[in-house]
């Protein structure tokens, strides 16, 4: 049964995915995982959930890649793990014990890596965390129990029986290995076995136990409450006879039992006192962090205070946050306000608001400075009326740096809430305060961008610059790339989220530096980028150089080759939700253009709840020629993405002949409103096409493509469909510029650019037709993409299968892309 599971979880697991093999108490889990491990190519990383140190962050993933991991961002750790454990085998046991971190981590990781865990049932994992592994899950494995012949064949194996006895060992067992070997042993001493009406699985346990010598029943109960391997050394006398009785294994990390499960119920089996005298044992030969909790088990809850303080002065980061939020909800123990306030400091660092601000709400009144951190943690759990209401007791006769900080929470409640009222804070503020805190003059800034007062990029920038506090700093610069990105400043929103991801990459802040990257990449694929040329190689694809001014625009397009090569490579790590759906949204836009829409909408399968992903979505489904698929937009909240979402709409309508809503959404950038005024009046796409030169090149194309469509003047809409096809081929818009083209052959005009004869060399041509082919589109398609004949397609075959000499077609597209000398010449690439 183990090896036919074993076999069902290796063929699931021959690609990135989550197999979770559960069961009951001795059901065989920890066997599967065994024998899986046994059978696997290539490095395993073994690792599991301690019963004792469940509190400790990433402990379970730390173990299995014997390196300490960065607990407080769960984007972060699983993207440690995934780089070292690459095309391994990830095993955890005893997931029911594992950290919330490592619980965390594991759905995204799963996405990566191959991944097997043992989850014994019942258990206590919460029903979000359940959900979210099954969800990830590739299989959900329960371990049956074992059919009767097997069972009979393991008592056998077990112990020397007669028929009966045999018969009635398989039958109390019901199957289940543990209690079969537990059982058998006892009945081969020649006892009487259990009624049917009691556990056996217990029952077998328990005899088990009493057969061992009381040192090494206390051995494997300490064993049981440290939820770890141990050293003999720190079990006492008794380990030699849990050796002896195959009880425990002796591995590089000290004795372990052959089953957790066991040494659980040894422990169980204490009396109060017994159990108690050993936690206390246990306390005085581990670690302060370890200790702390043996103390709280021992009842000694003043002791595991004490413990606990000691152990988080030793460490930082989210060990530390964990450490002391323990120390402060140990029953019976009223934490100085002191250790509350660090508790909270550090959750909050942690990234954990909701439990800052629950430490800070108990205990009775801890002062003012508790009360702007509470206030700032509720604003970053999203409670803001909660937040305003946590600091308005604070009066203004507190010390200045209270009452900035209480200032500061007020007006983020109030942009939060109502941000008409958010100018009137501000304009007190400034009064109350000429000369703002980094924090408040940060809160400050972000009210004059909500309101676009004029200045408010240098506002922004400046507290982005200002890094005596690098969150404020990172959240200023967010702040700052998403409004250069609303206003339609595209280059300004790139080069602003470079610098800010550069200075993330120094400071080892991963989750923002992927957000600044991928926002990087989303805006300068929409900006626009050169078909053709290569840079020179950057040693770090994640590395951009720093500017004295963020917002300093690059001096030309990047080439789209690179900035895709960049963008899908972003994709396939492990990301937080807004840098996976920005990086997703700028590999896919580029895609789409570049004609292969098959890729590029499925990349946006799962990703529709992020705005920048969502329009990409609808607009791939436009360029594939399938309006109906483009739903309509919603309400949005201003800014360039929904102004987007209305002109695609509007394309859409006018590809089903239908008639698009001519209510002009408010907030959206000057050239977008430009545009969908053309599309209201029917006329000004060429004006409108001008005010996106510089800002969005694809959108300047598609004003340009109205234009030829709306123009009653033949002669101009010819003029405006050359200059889109001429701007379409320059920036790779290969979609676009089959539709320009395939508006000039309405008016009887012509233009298969085939470019001049290239001896062994490919044409740009022939380089675009292969490029979809290895997408797999048809001839059909390729043709309406192209904007060329279904016969111009085919002629463009045949002459690459010559050149490249290729018996089939699906053959040249792959030697077309490996060979690098099959390429067209620079000026060939049109």
């Amino acid at each position: 049964m183990p090896q036919d599971l074993a076999a069902v979880a290796e063929r699931h697991l021959r690609r990135p995915g989550l197999v979770v093999v559960a069961g009951a108490p001795g059901s065989g889990r920890s066997t599967v995982l065994q024998r899986l491990a046994a059978t696997a190519p290539g490095a395993v990383h073994t690792g599991g959930g301690l019963a004792m140190l469940t509190a400790v962050p990433a402990l379970a993933l730390s173990r299995a890649v014997r390196a300490r991991l960065p607990g407080h961002d769960a984007a972060l750790l699983a993207e440690a793990v995934r780089s070292r454990v690459r095309g391994g085998l990830l095993i955890l046991d005893d997931l029911q014990y594992a950290d919330p971190a490592t619980l965390a981590a594991l759905p995204p990781l799963a996405a990566h890596c191959r991944i097997a865990v043992a989850l014994r049932t019942p258990h206590r994992l919460g029903d979000a965390t359940e959900a979210a592994l099954r969800n990830a899950a590739t299989a959900w494995l329960t371990v049956p129990p074992l059919d009767p012949a097997d069972a009979a064949d393991l008592a056998r194996r077990t112990a020397t029986l007669d028929p009966g006895t045999l018969d009635a060992v398989v039958t109390r067992a019901g199957g289940n290995p543990l209690a079969i070997v537990a059982l058998a042993r006892h009945a081969g001493t020649g006892r009487s076995a259990a009624g049917a009406d009691i556990d056996q699985v217990a029952y077998a346990i328990a005899a088990a136990l009493a057969d061992l010598p009381r040192p090494a029943r206390t051995a494997l109960a300490a064993l049981g409450l440290l939820g770890r391997p141990a050293p003999a050394a720190l079990l006492g006398p008794g380990s030699a006879d849990l050796l002896a009785a195959g009880l425990a294994a002796d591995t590089d990390a000290g004795l372990q039992p052959t089953s957790t499960y066991v040494a659980e119920t040894a422990a169980g089996l204490l009396d109060a006192a017994a159990r108690t005298d050993l936690h206390r044992r246990l306390a005085q030969l581990t670690a302060p962090a370890e200790a702390a909790h043996h103390l709280a088990a021992a009842g000694d809850h003043p002791a595991a205070h004490r413990a606990a303080l000691q152990a988080a002065d030793r460490t930082t980061g989210a060990e530390r946050a964990a450490l002391l939020l323990f120390a402060c909800d140990l029953p019976g123990i009223t934490a100085d306000a002191r250790v509350r306030l660090a508790a909270a400091d550090a959750a909050l660092a942690a990234g954990r608001p909701h439990a800052a601000a629950r430490v800070l709400s108990t205990g009775g009144p801890l002062g003012v400075e508790a009360d702007v951190l509470r206030g700032e943690a509720l604003l970053q759990a999203g409670d803001p009326a909660a937040a305003r209401h946590a600091v308005q007791p604070i009066p203004d006769a507190a010390a200045p740096a209270v009452t900035a900080a209480r200032d500061r929470v007020l007006l983020l409640a109030d942009l939060a809430t109502d941000p008409d009222l958010a100018t009137d804070t501000a304009d007190k503020i400034n009064a109350r305060h000429p000369r703002p805190t980094p924090g408040l003059a940060a809160a400050l800034a972000a009210v004059r961008a909500a309101h676009r007062t004029p200045g408010w990029e240098d506002d922004l920038a400046c507290a982005a610059a200002d890094h005596s506090d690098p969150l404020i700093a990172r959240w200023s610069a967010w702040q700052l790339v998403e409004h250069l990105t609303a206003d339609a400043r595209l280059t300004e929103s790139a080069a602003a989220a470079r610098a800010a991801a550069t200075t993330c990459a120094a400071d080892l802040a991963y989750s923002w530096q992927t957000r600044f990257t991928a926002a990087a990449d989303f805006a300068a694929a929409l900006a626009g980028t050169t078909a053709i040329g290569e840079p020179e190689p950057d040693p770090d694809p994640y590395a951009f150089p720093a500017t004295t001014d963020p917002r300093t625009p690059e001096t030309r397009p990047e080439p789209a080759d690179t900035l895709h090569r960049r963008a899908a490579d972003l994709t396939d790590r492990t990301l937080p939700p807004d840098a996976h759906g920005y990086a997703a949204a700028a590999t896919a836009l580029l895609e789409a253009d570049a004609g292969l829409l098959a890729a590029a909408r499925a990349r946006l399968t799962d990703l529709t709840d992020h705005p920048a992903a969502a329009w990409v979505a609808r607009e791939a489904a436009w360029l594939d020629g399938q309006p109906d698929r483009t739903a309509p937009p919603g309400t949005g909240r201003g800014g360039l993405l929904t102004g987007l979402h209305h002109i695609t709409a509007r394309w859409a309508a006018h590809d089903r002949g239908t008639t698009a809503p001519a209510a002009i959404p408010t907030g959206v950038p000057a050239a977008a409103r430009r545009t969908l005024t053309a599309w209201a009046t029917g006329t000004g796409f060429t004006a409108a096409a001008d005010t996106w030169a510089g800002t969005a090149i694809r959108e300047q194309v598609r004003c340009l493509l109205a234009a030829g469509t709306h123009e009653p003047d033949p002669a101009r809409a010819v003029a405006a469909l050359l200059a889109a096809e001429q701007l379409a081929d320059t920036a790779g818009l290969t979609v676009l510029a089959g539709r320009a083209r395939r508006g000039l052959r309405r008016h009887h005009i012509h233009r298969d650019t085939r470019g001049p004869r290239s001896g062994t060399h490919l044409t740009g041509r022939e380089t675009d037709v292969l490029r979809l082919v290895a997408a797999g589109e048809p001839t059909r398609r390729i043709a309406g993409q192209l904007g060329i004949s279904t016969e111009t397609v085919d002629t463009h075959i045949r002459a690459a299968m010559r050149k490249l000499g290729a018996r089939t077609r699906t053959e040249a597209a792959a030697l077309a892309f490996t060979h690098p000398d099959a390429q067209p010449p620079r000026e060939d690439r049109r």
